[in-house]
C-alpha cells in the first residue's frame, strides 16, 4: 500500500496516541509526546466524525485533566496545533490549555476566546475579501502580510502585523466573503521564519519590506502591488 507524507503521518499520530490511550487505561499517566499526541488524534478524530473546528476543540480540551499527566506536563503542552480534514477542507486547530483540568465553556480555544485572554486593541483596521471558492481562517499570530495569497486586501499595510485577537483564536472567511479585520504589530525581536517564506528574517531590517512585497507580487499574492519607485 501506497501512503503520501500527510497519510503516513496522520498513521504515525494515530499510533502515538492509540499508545498514550494504551498506557492511561493501565493508569499510567503520559508524558508529553503521549499528551500531546492524544489531545492531536482526538481534534483529527472529532473531524472524521463530522464535527466543526470549535467542536473538536471543545472535545481535545476535555480528553485529559492535570491528573492524567505526569508532573510539569500541564505547564509544557499549553497549545496544540494539528491540521485536520473537516467537511469543509483541511483547517488549522490551535487547541489552547488542553490540560486545564475542568475549565468551563468561556476557556480560550480556537474560534472560542476567553477572558484569560484579551482582546488587543487594533493599531490598523483593514478590509479583507476572500475570493477563493473555500473558506480560508487565519490564526492569532500568523503574519497577516503573509496570508492566503486568494485573500485580497492592502498587504503593504499588513507587514509586520497581526491578527487583534485573543491569542489561540482565529478569524474565518468564508468563499467570497469580506470583513474588516483589526492587526498589531508583531511584538517581541520581530524576527519572522517560516509561515509563506516572504520574509524569513528580521522584520525591520533594511529593505526587508520592499523584498517582501517583491516576492509577494511574483507570487500572485493579491493586494501586494509593488510600487514603481520600488521595482
Amino acid at each position: 500500500m501506497r501512503l503520501t507524507p500527510t497519510e503516513r503521518d496522520r498513521l504515525l499520530l494515530f499510533s502515538a496516541a492509540e499508545l498514550a490511550r494504551a498506557r492511561r487505561a493501565r493508569g499510567v499517566r503520559l508524558n508529553v509526546p503521549e499528551a500531546t499526541a492524544l489531545i492531536a488524534d482526538t481534534v483529527c478524530e472529532a473531524a472524521r466524525d463530522g464535527a466543526r473546528l470549535a467542536e473538536a476543540v471543545d472535545r481535545a480540551r476535555s480528553v485529559l485533566g492535570p491528573d492524567d499527566v505526569l508532573p510539569g506536563v500541564a505547564d509544557v503542552v499549553t497549545e496544540v496545533h494539528v491540521e485536520a480534514v473537516f467537511d469543509d477542507g483541511s483547517r488549522l486547530a490551535i487547541v489552547t490549555d488542553p490540560i486545564g483540568g475542568g475549565l468551563g465553556p468561556d476557556a480560550p480555544g480556537a474560534l472560542l476566546p476567553g477572558p484569560a485572554h484579551p482582546e488587543p486593541a487594533a493599531a490598523v483596521q483593514l478590509p479583507v475579501t476572500n475570493t477563493a471558492s473555500v473558506p480560508v481562517s487565519v490564526t492569532s499570530h500568523f503574519h497577516f502580510f503573509e496570508a492566503n495569497p486568494r485573500l485580497d486586501f492592502d498587504r503593504e499595510r499588513a507587514y509586520g502585523m497581526r491578527l487583534a485577537v485573543p491569542a489561540g483564536s482565529s478569524v474565518r472567511f468564508g468563499p467570497g466573503e469580506s470583513l474588516e479585520v483589526g492587526l498589531v504589530p508583531i511584538g517581541g525581536e520581530r524576527v519572522v521564519i517560516g509561515f509563506a517564506g516572504l520574509v524569513d528574517g528580521p522584520l525591520d531590517a533594511p529593505g526587508a519590506r520592499a523584498e517582501a512585497l517583491r516576492r509577494a507580487a511574483a507570487c500572485g499574492y493579491l493586494g501586494a502591488s509593488v510600487p514603481e519607485e520600488r521595482r
